[in-house]
């Protein structure tokens, strides 16, 4: 299967949390969304990695995923190895995405910045023939994505651009929202967390309407680039 946007996330709720209300725009677009989670979530203070499983398998139903997969690497302790990045290299050229999402370059979460580091590479490595990987006994051919942009995390990082979320912002809580474990439920006994405060959501609407604010809507997304992006007409630009 091959997809438009590939988003990558150290952990189950990376995604849904910095960049869901995109994905949610472009899915409505007909565009093939996939996701990958690089861990299990495990040593998160809440939940388990089952139950973080349910949740991100609601959360793929209410994002219209085409796709998802789960590379189970060591949570807290994945390292930028070769066997790590070979297990990256042979999921893009699994599904030859166009755009890939990752990680935030830098942020509170040390998994973040690593995982932002391990795809970066692994995206440019994927396009090197000579790199050899299989699946089920098959050789892949090489893929390199077009586009590999950063979404932005816990940490502020001045974007390089916003995608306007408006329209699917209620959604996108409702996704967020699918990981009960992790976020605000009144109903939950167990530790909270930094992030499972209701001032958390907030956080997030706040976030969202100072992105928005920056474009003139009401809530957007913002993103890094590795590259300057280029436009065809000025008049793209919002």
């Amino acid at each position: 299967m091959k997809l438009d946007i590939l988003a990558f996330g150290a952990h189950p709720d990376d995604v849904e949390l910095s960049c869901a209300g995109t994905l949610l725009k472009h899915s409505k677009e007909g565009k093939k969304i996939g996701v990958v989670d690089l861990t299990n979530g495990e040593l998160g203070t809440r939940g388990t990695p089952k139950i973080r499983l349910s949740e991100a398998n609601a959360s793929t139903r209410i994002l219209g995923l085409s796709c998802r997969e789960n590379l189970n690497l060591a949570d807290g302790f994945f390292e930028l190895t070769r066997e790590n990045k070979l297990a990256v290299i042979k999921i893009i050229r699994k599904y030859q995405p166009e755009i890939v999402l990752a990680n935030a370059p830098s942020d509170r979460h040390p998994d973040h910045g690593r995982a932002s580091q391990l795809v970066s590479e692994s995206c440019f490595l994927s396009g090197l023939k000579k790199i050899s990987t299989k699946i089920s006994g098959n050789e892949q051919l090489e893929w390199r994505p077009k586009f590999v942009y950063h979404y932005i995390q816990d940490r502020y990082i001045k974007p390089d651009f916003i995608v306007d979320i408006t329209p699917h912002f209620e959604k996108k809580m409702e996704v967020i929202l699918a990981f009960k474990s992790q976020f605000f439920n009144p109903e939950s006994q167990e530790k909270e967390t930094p992030i499972s405060s209701k001032d958390f959501l907030k956080y997030i609407e706040s976030r969202s309407r100072e992105f928005g604010r920056t474009i003139n809507c009401t809530y957007g997304e913002g993103f890094v680039t590795e590259r300057t992006p280029g436009v065809d007409n000025l008049f793209d630009l919002l």
